[in-house]
Protein backbone atom coordinates (compact mmCIF):
# COMPACT_ATOMS: atom_id res chain seq x y z
CA UNK A 1 0.00 0.00 0.00
CA UNK A 2 1.18 3.35 -0.47
CA UNK A 3 1.43 6.41 1.88
CA UNK A 4 -1.03 9.29 0.96
CA UNK A 5 1.04 13.05 1.52
CA UNK A 6 -2.34 14.73 -0.13
CA UNK A 7 -3.59 17.66 1.05
CA UNK A 8 -6.47 19.85 -0.63
CA UNK A 9 -7.23 23.14 0.71
CA UNK A 10 -10.08 25.86 -0.50
CA UNK A 11 -8.73 28.84 0.27
CA UNK A 12 -11.04 31.79 1.15
CA UNK A 13 -11.24 33.80 -2.07
CA UNK A 14 -12.30 30.12 -3.49
CA UNK A 15 -8.74 29.17 -4.44
CA UNK A 16 -8.05 25.28 -4.63
CA UNK A 17 -4.47 24.46 -3.38
CA UNK A 18 -3.58 20.86 -3.63
CA UNK A 19 -0.02 19.69 -2.21
CA UNK A 20 1.82 16.21 -2.67
CA UNK A 21 4.60 16.00 -0.05
CA UNK A 22 7.45 13.81 -1.51
CA UNK A 23 9.56 12.61 1.11
CA UNK A 24 12.69 11.54 -1.10
CA UNK A 25 13.15 14.36 -3.37
CA UNK A 26 14.74 17.62 -3.42
CA UNK A 27 12.62 19.60 -5.72
CA UNK A 28 9.19 20.47 -5.95
CA UNK A 29 7.03 21.50 -8.70
CA UNK A 30 4.36 23.65 -8.80
CA UNK A 31 1.95 25.20 -11.23
CA UNK A 32 -1.23 27.84 -11.18
CA UNK A 33 -3.72 26.02 -13.57
CA UNK A 34 -6.45 28.19 -15.01
CA UNK A 35 -10.03 26.05 -16.23
CA UNK A 36 -9.70 28.02 -19.74
CA UNK A 37 -8.31 26.78 -22.52
CA UNK A 38 -8.89 27.10 -26.28
CA UNK A 39 -12.24 25.82 -26.24
CA UNK A 40 -13.83 28.61 -24.35
CA UNK A 41 -12.60 31.72 -26.57
CA UNK A 42 -15.07 33.40 -29.43
CA UNK A 43 -13.92 32.94 -33.31
CA UNK A 44 -12.91 36.73 -33.19
CA UNK A 45 -9.99 36.13 -30.68
CA UNK A 46 -9.45 32.34 -31.01
CA UNK A 47 -5.55 31.49 -29.84
CA UNK A 48 -6.16 34.16 -27.25
CA UNK A 49 -5.80 31.54 -24.22
CA UNK A 50 -2.42 31.03 -25.85
CA UNK A 51 -1.21 34.39 -26.16
CA UNK A 52 -1.85 35.47 -22.61
CA UNK A 53 0.65 32.03 -21.69
CA UNK A 54 3.23 34.19 -23.85
CA UNK A 55 2.55 37.31 -22.45
CA UNK A 56 2.93 36.71 -18.82
CA UNK A 57 6.38 36.41 -18.48
CA UNK A 58 7.03 39.33 -20.72
CA UNK A 59 7.31 41.58 -17.70
CA UNK A 60 5.41 43.19 -14.17
CA UNK A 61 4.77 45.77 -12.92
CA UNK A 62 7.63 45.19 -10.64
CA UNK A 63 10.12 43.01 -12.69
CA UNK A 64 10.93 43.27 -16.30
CA UNK A 65 11.16 40.24 -19.02
CA UNK A 66 14.78 39.80 -18.37
CA UNK A 67 14.72 40.37 -14.36
CA UNK A 68 11.72 37.42 -14.18
CA UNK A 69 14.04 34.77 -16.28
CA UNK A 70 17.29 35.87 -14.19
CA UNK A 71 15.74 35.14 -10.86
CA UNK A 72 14.68 31.54 -11.82
CA UNK A 73 17.92 31.19 -13.01
CA UNK A 74 19.62 31.94 -10.37
CA UNK A 75 18.16 29.39 -8.06
CA UNK A 76 18.81 26.83 -10.60
CA UNK A 77 14.83 26.59 -11.82
CA UNK A 78 12.83 26.70 -14.46
CA UNK A 79 9.27 28.67 -15.63
CA UNK A 80 7.36 27.93 -17.75
CA UNK A 81 3.65 27.43 -19.40
CA UNK A 82 1.16 25.76 -21.51
CA UNK A 83 -2.40 25.47 -23.14
CA UNK A 84 -4.55 23.21 -23.70
CA UNK A 85 -8.00 22.87 -24.81
CA UNK A 86 -9.04 23.14 -21.64
CA UNK A 87 -6.85 24.60 -19.02
CA UNK A 88 -3.49 26.62 -19.11
CA UNK A 89 -1.01 26.11 -16.87
CA UNK A 90 1.93 28.20 -15.53
CA UNK A 91 4.52 26.57 -14.06
CA UNK A 92 8.19 26.59 -11.95
CA UNK A 93 10.07 23.51 -10.58
CA UNK A 94 12.98 24.71 -8.00
CA UNK A 95 15.00 23.26 -5.27
CA UNK A 96 12.31 22.92 -2.13
CA UNK A 97 13.92 25.20 -0.01
CA UNK A 98 13.41 27.99 -3.51
CA UNK A 99 9.52 27.32 -3.10
CA UNK A 100 8.83 30.91 -1.62
CA UNK A 101 10.33 32.37 -4.89
CA UNK A 102 8.71 30.38 -6.98
CA UNK A 103 5.48 31.21 -5.79
CA UNK A 104 6.09 34.65 -5.73
CA UNK A 105 6.95 34.67 -9.04
CA UNK A 106 4.29 32.89 -10.30
CA UNK A 107 2.09 34.70 -8.53
CA UNK A 108 3.44 38.21 -9.72
CA UNK A 109 3.26 37.44 -13.16
CA UNK A 110 -0.19 36.10 -12.82
CA UNK A 111 -1.77 39.11 -11.47
CA UNK A 112 0.38 42.11 -12.12
CA UNK A 113 1.40 41.60 -15.87
CA UNK A 114 2.30 44.83 -17.16
CA UNK A 115 0.42 43.29 -21.24
CA UNK A 116 2.59 46.14 -22.87
CA UNK A 117 1.24 47.05 -26.12
CA UNK A 118 4.65 46.86 -27.60
CA UNK A 119 5.32 43.91 -25.80
CA UNK A 120 2.11 42.40 -27.48
CA UNK A 121 3.25 43.58 -31.11
CA UNK A 122 6.53 41.86 -30.11
CA UNK A 123 5.21 38.56 -29.04
CA UNK A 124 2.37 38.66 -31.58
CA UNK A 125 5.95 37.99 -34.52
CA UNK A 126 6.76 35.12 -32.02
CA UNK A 127 2.84 33.23 -32.09
CA UNK A 128 3.09 33.77 -36.00
CA UNK A 129 6.27 32.09 -36.28
CA UNK A 130 5.08 29.03 -33.85
CA UNK A 131 1.95 28.60 -36.07
CA UNK A 132 4.58 28.54 -39.70
CA UNK A 133 6.11 25.75 -37.20
CA UNK A 134 3.30 23.62 -37.11
CA UNK A 135 2.49 24.07 -40.29
CA UNK A 136 5.67 23.46 -41.85
CA UNK A 137 5.94 20.20 -39.41
CA UNK A 138 2.81 17.72 -41.20
CA UNK A 139 3.41 15.24 -38.37
CA UNK A 140 2.05 17.46 -35.91
CA UNK A 141 -0.66 19.58 -38.53
CA UNK A 142 -2.07 16.45 -39.21
CA UNK A 143 -3.41 16.46 -35.42
CA UNK A 144 -5.71 19.53 -35.76
CA UNK A 145 -6.43 18.87 -39.26
CA UNK A 146 -8.42 15.42 -37.89
CA UNK A 147 -9.66 17.69 -34.75
CA UNK A 148 -11.21 19.84 -37.41
CA UNK A 149 -12.64 17.31 -39.44
CA UNK A 150 -14.47 15.22 -36.87
CA UNK A 151 -16.04 17.96 -35.11
CA UNK A 152 -16.08 20.85 -37.69
CA UNK A 153 -16.58 23.91 -36.14
CA UNK A 154 -17.11 23.31 -32.46
CA UNK A 155 -14.78 25.08 -30.38
CA UNK A 156 -13.17 22.39 -29.30
CA UNK A 157 -11.58 21.53 -32.79
CA UNK A 158 -9.84 24.58 -32.90
CA UNK A 159 -6.34 24.46 -33.14
CA UNK A 160 -4.80 25.54 -29.99
CA UNK A 161 -2.24 28.45 -31.44
CA UNK A 162 -5.30 30.38 -33.12
CA UNK A 163 -5.18 31.16 -36.98
CA UNK A 164 -2.64 33.51 -38.33
CA UNK A 165 -6.06 36.30 -39.30
CA UNK A 166 -7.07 35.94 -35.15
CA UNK A 167 -3.18 36.59 -33.98
CA UNK A 168 -2.79 39.65 -36.28
CA UNK A 169 -5.89 41.27 -34.95
CA UNK A 170 -5.40 40.49 -31.29
CA UNK A 171 -4.89 43.20 -28.81
CA UNK A 172 -4.63 44.43 -25.36
CA UNK A 173 -8.29 45.29 -24.70
CA UNK A 174 -8.84 41.44 -26.39
CA UNK A 175 -6.38 39.90 -23.74
CA UNK A 176 -7.39 42.01 -20.85
CA UNK A 177 -11.41 41.29 -21.15
CA UNK A 178 -10.54 37.49 -21.52
CA UNK A 179 -8.20 37.46 -18.22
CA UNK A 180 -11.43 39.57 -16.59
CA UNK A 181 -13.83 36.79 -17.58
CA UNK A 182 -12.04 33.33 -16.63
CA UNK A 183 -8.83 34.29 -14.65
CA UNK A 184 -10.76 34.44 -11.31
CA UNK A 185 -10.50 32.39 -8.33
CA UNK A 186 -13.58 30.09 -8.30
CA UNK A 187 -11.22 28.75 -11.80
CA UNK A 188 -7.82 28.47 -10.26
CA UNK A 189 -6.12 25.71 -9.21
CA UNK A 190 -2.39 25.65 -7.47
CA UNK A 191 -0.98 22.19 -7.89
CA UNK A 192 2.26 21.40 -5.71
CA UNK A 193 4.30 18.24 -5.80
CA UNK A 194 7.84 17.39 -4.05
CA UNK A 195 9.57 18.54 -1.17
CA UNK A 196 7.24 20.56 0.64
CA UNK A 197 4.79 20.95 3.49
CA UNK A 198 1.15 21.85 2.45
CA UNK A 199 0.95 24.39 5.35
CA UNK A 200 3.67 26.75 4.38
CA UNK A 201 2.39 26.41 0.64
CA UNK A 202 -1.24 27.29 1.41
CA UNK A 203 0.38 30.17 3.69
CA UNK A 204 2.41 31.33 0.74
CA UNK A 205 -0.32 31.31 -2.24
CA UNK A 206 -2.66 33.39 0.09
CA UNK A 207 -0.43 35.95 0.78
CA UNK A 208 0.82 35.95 -3.05
CA UNK A 209 -2.39 36.29 -4.25
CA UNK A 210 -3.47 38.52 -1.93
CA UNK A 211 -6.79 40.86 -3.40
CA UNK A 212 -7.34 38.38 -5.81
CA UNK A 213 -10.99 37.93 -6.07
CA UNK A 214 -14.33 37.69 -8.35
CA UNK A 215 -16.25 35.58 -10.06
CA UNK A 216 -15.76 33.67 -13.40
CA UNK A 217 -18.19 34.16 -16.58
CA UNK A 218 -19.58 30.08 -16.71
CA UNK A 219 -21.49 28.65 -19.87
CA UNK A 220 -22.65 24.77 -20.41
CA UNK A 221 -21.98 24.90 -24.12
CA UNK A 222 -22.78 21.81 -25.97
CA UNK A 223 -20.40 18.81 -26.71
CA UNK A 224 -19.32 18.22 -29.85
CA UNK A 225 -21.16 16.21 -32.43
CA UNK A 226 -18.76 13.97 -34.12
CA UNK A 227 -18.96 13.11 -37.97
CA UNK A 228 -17.23 10.32 -40.00
CA UNK A 229 -15.23 12.21 -42.49
CA UNK A 230 -12.69 11.95 -45.13
CA UNK A 231 -10.20 15.02 -45.19
CA UNK A 232 -6.97 15.74 -47.59
CA UNK A 233 -4.46 18.63 -47.58
CA UNK A 234 -2.16 17.78 -50.62
CA UNK A 235 1.40 18.87 -50.37
CA UNK A 236 4.48 17.66 -52.21
CA UNK A 237 6.46 16.16 -49.57
CA UNK A 238 8.37 12.82 -48.98
CA UNK A 239 5.91 10.96 -46.43
CA UNK A 240 2.30 11.01 -46.10
CA UNK A 241 1.05 11.41 -42.68
CA UNK A 242 -2.24 10.15 -41.83
CA UNK A 243 -4.45 9.98 -38.64
CA UNK A 244 -7.29 7.31 -38.45
CA UNK A 245 -9.83 7.66 -35.31
CA UNK A 246 -13.32 8.09 -34.04
CA UNK A 247 -15.01 9.20 -30.87
CA UNK A 248 -13.44 8.50 -27.60
CA UNK A 249 -14.55 8.92 -24.18
CA UNK A 250 -14.64 11.90 -21.73
CA UNK A 251 -12.33 12.24 -18.75
CA UNK A 252 -14.44 11.42 -15.95
CA UNK A 253 -16.44 8.54 -17.99
CA UNK A 254 -16.30 5.18 -15.79
CA UNK A 255 -15.08 3.29 -18.84
CA UNK A 256 -11.89 5.22 -19.13
CA UNK A 257 -9.47 2.72 -17.60
CA UNK A 258 -11.23 0.58 -19.90
CA UNK A 259 -10.21 2.94 -22.73
CA UNK A 260 -6.59 3.21 -21.58
CA UNK A 261 -5.71 -0.42 -21.96
CA UNK A 262 -7.42 -0.79 -25.37
CA UNK A 263 -5.38 2.59 -26.62
CA UNK A 264 -2.05 0.51 -25.03
CA UNK A 265 -3.28 -2.61 -27.07
CA UNK A 266 -4.13 -0.88 -30.07
CA UNK A 267 -0.88 0.88 -30.76
CA UNK A 268 0.01 2.45 -27.33
CA UNK A 269 3.60 0.52 -27.25
CA UNK A 270 6.73 -1.27 -29.13
CA UNK A 271 4.63 -4.45 -28.15
CA UNK A 272 1.00 -3.00 -29.45
CA UNK A 273 -0.89 -4.62 -32.59
CA UNK A 274 -0.62 -2.45 -34.64
CA UNK A 275 3.39 -1.16 -33.92
CA UNK A 276 3.89 -5.23 -34.79
CA UNK A 277 2.33 -5.16 -37.61
CA UNK A 278 2.84 -2.27 -39.50
CA UNK A 279 6.32 -1.62 -38.67
CA UNK A 280 8.15 -4.95 -37.66
CA UNK A 281 6.30 -7.53 -40.15
CA UNK A 282 5.58 -5.59 -42.57
CA UNK A 283 8.30 -2.51 -42.44
CA UNK A 284 5.41 -0.16 -43.82
CA UNK A 285 6.25 2.54 -41.18
CA UNK A 286 8.68 4.18 -39.15
CA UNK A 287 6.25 6.00 -37.22
CA UNK A 288 3.01 4.22 -36.32
CA UNK A 289 1.15 4.82 -32.92
CA UNK A 290 -2.78 5.19 -31.13
CA UNK A 291 -3.26 7.61 -28.47
CA UNK A 292 -6.39 8.69 -26.56
CA UNK A 293 -7.41 12.59 -25.73
CA UNK A 294 -9.82 13.61 -23.62
CA UNK A 295 -12.15 16.75 -22.56
CA UNK A 296 -14.83 17.16 -20.28
CA UNK A 297 -17.35 16.25 -22.38
CA UNK A 298 -15.80 14.25 -25.61
CA UNK A 299 -12.49 12.44 -26.43
CA UNK A 300 -11.07 10.73 -29.06
CA UNK A 301 -9.23 7.87 -30.15
CA UNK A 302 -7.18 8.14 -32.95
CA UNK A 303 -4.22 6.28 -34.92
CA UNK A 304 -1.18 7.87 -36.39
CA UNK A 305 1.18 6.79 -38.74
CA UNK A 306 3.73 8.27 -41.61
CA UNK A 307 4.31 5.90 -44.72
CA UNK A 308 5.13 6.35 -48.05
CA UNK A 309 2.57 7.26 -50.10
CA UNK A 310 1.97 3.97 -52.13
CA UNK A 311 1.42 2.09 -48.88
CA UNK A 312 -0.96 4.66 -47.50
CA UNK A 313 -3.93 2.69 -48.64
CA UNK A 314 -2.67 -0.68 -47.36
CA UNK A 315 -1.85 1.58 -43.89
CA UNK A 316 -4.87 2.18 -43.51
CA UNK A 317 -6.88 -0.91 -44.38
CA UNK A 318 -4.33 -2.51 -41.35
CA UNK A 319 -5.47 -0.01 -38.72
CA UNK A 320 -9.50 -0.71 -39.76
CA UNK A 321 -8.74 -4.71 -39.86
CA UNK A 322 -6.82 -4.63 -36.14
CA UNK A 323 -9.96 -2.54 -35.10
CA UNK A 324 -11.92 -4.74 -36.07
CA UNK A 325 -10.25 -7.69 -34.35
CA UNK A 326 -10.24 -5.74 -31.03
CA UNK A 327 -14.55 -5.46 -31.40
CA UNK A 328 -15.27 -8.64 -33.09
CA UNK A 329 -12.74 -11.19 -31.18
CA UNK A 330 -12.85 -11.57 -27.14
CA UNK A 331 -9.37 -10.82 -26.65
CA UNK A 332 -7.24 -13.39 -24.13
CA UNK A 333 -6.76 -12.86 -20.27
CA UNK A 334 -3.17 -13.18 -20.69
CA UNK A 335 -3.08 -10.04 -23.64
CA UNK A 336 -5.68 -8.14 -21.06
CA UNK A 337 -3.18 -8.49 -18.24
CA UNK A 338 -0.40 -7.83 -20.22
CA UNK A 339 -1.71 -4.14 -20.81
CA UNK A 340 -2.96 -4.00 -17.51
CA UNK A 341 0.57 -4.66 -16.60
CA UNK A 342 2.50 -2.18 -19.00
CA UNK A 343 -0.12 0.29 -17.97
CA UNK A 344 0.30 0.23 -14.32
CA UNK A 345 4.22 -0.14 -15.33
CA UNK A 346 3.79 3.28 -17.26
CA UNK A 347 2.11 4.93 -14.65
CA UNK A 348 4.59 4.56 -11.72
CA UNK A 349 7.67 5.12 -13.80
CA UNK A 350 5.28 8.75 -14.97
CA UNK A 351 4.89 9.74 -11.50
CA UNK A 352 8.63 9.24 -10.45
CA UNK A 353 9.19 13.05 -11.16
CA UNK A 354 7.10 16.26 -9.34
CA UNK A 355 6.20 17.77 -12.65
CA UNK A 356 3.91 14.48 -13.51
CA UNK A 357 2.63 14.39 -9.59
CA UNK A 358 1.85 17.96 -10.06
CA UNK A 359 0.12 17.59 -13.31
CA UNK A 360 -2.03 14.60 -11.80
CA UNK A 361 -2.83 16.07 -8.99
CA UNK A 362 -4.66 19.41 -11.25
CA UNK A 363 -6.34 17.35 -13.43
CA UNK A 364 -7.79 14.66 -11.36
CA UNK A 365 -9.08 17.96 -9.42
CA UNK A 366 -10.00 19.88 -12.75
CA UNK A 367 -12.15 16.88 -13.96
CA UNK A 368 -12.46 14.34 -11.33
CA UNK A 369 -12.97 17.02 -8.25
CA UNK A 370 -10.98 14.77 -6.15
CA UNK A 371 -7.93 12.77 -5.71
CA UNK A 372 -7.66 9.56 -6.82
CA UNK A 373 -4.53 7.81 -5.12
CA UNK A 374 -2.37 4.89 -6.76
CA UNK A 375 -3.73 2.42 -4.60
CA UNK A 376 -7.29 3.36 -5.95
CA UNK A 377 -5.97 3.56 -9.80
CA UNK A 378 -4.43 0.49 -9.66
CA UNK A 379 -7.80 -1.39 -8.45
CA UNK A 380 -9.63 0.65 -10.89
CA UNK A 381 -6.79 -0.73 -13.43
CA UNK A 382 -7.43 -4.71 -12.43
CA UNK A 383 -11.33 -4.43 -12.14
CA UNK A 384 -11.54 -4.08 -15.81
CA UNK A 385 -13.03 -6.98 -16.88
CA UNK A 386 -12.95 -8.76 -20.28
CA UNK A 387 -16.89 -8.46 -21.08
CA UNK A 388 -16.53 -4.02 -19.92
CA UNK A 389 -13.30 -4.14 -22.53
CA UNK A 390 -15.19 -5.68 -25.40
CA UNK A 391 -18.30 -3.48 -24.59
CA UNK A 392 -16.59 -0.63 -24.72
CA UNK A 393 -14.74 -1.68 -28.32
CA UNK A 394 -17.92 -2.75 -29.90
CA UNK A 395 -19.39 0.81 -28.70
CA UNK A 396 -16.16 2.81 -30.32
CA UNK A 397 -14.82 0.85 -32.77
CA UNK A 398 -17.69 0.79 -35.31
CA UNK A 399 -16.70 1.09 -38.91
CA UNK A 400 -18.74 3.58 -39.96
CA UNK A 401 -17.48 5.72 -37.62
CA UNK A 402 -14.16 6.56 -38.46
CA UNK A 403 -12.58 9.74 -39.47
CA UNK A 404 -9.43 9.97 -41.95
CA UNK A 405 -7.25 12.57 -42.75
CA UNK A 406 -4.08 13.10 -44.76
CA UNK A 407 -1.21 15.45 -45.14
CA UNK A 408 0.68 14.42 -48.61
CA UNK A 409 1.19 13.17 -52.09
CA UNK A 410 -2.47 11.18 -51.57
CA UNK A 411 -2.59 8.53 -54.42
CA UNK A 412 -6.72 7.96 -55.12
CA UNK A 413 -6.16 4.43 -53.44
CA UNK A 414 -5.27 5.48 -50.21
CA UNK A 415 -9.04 7.66 -50.33
CA UNK A 416 -10.77 4.42 -51.11
CA UNK A 417 -9.51 2.05 -47.94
Amino acid sequence: MTTSFYNRQVLSNGMVVLTERMPSVKSASIGVWVRVGSRDETPEVAGVSHFIEHMLFKGTERRSAEEIARAVDAVGGTLDAFTSRESTCFYAKVLGEHLPLAIELLADTFLHSRLDPQDIDRERQVVLQEIKMVEDTPDDLVHDLFAEAIWGDHPVARPILGQKDTVLRMAQADIRRHMERFYRPDRTVVAAAGDLEHDQVAELVLRAFDGFEGRSYHSDPPAPVSTAAVRVEERDTAQLHLCVGLDGLPYAHEDRYAIYLLNAMLGGSMSSRLFQEVREKRGLAYSIYSYQASYRDCGLLVVYAGTSPESSGQVVDLIRAECARLRDRPIAPRDLQQAKDQLKGNLFLGLEGTSSRMTRLAKTEIYLERNHDLDEIISEIEAVSIDQFQSLARRILRDEAFTITFIGPVPQAALLS
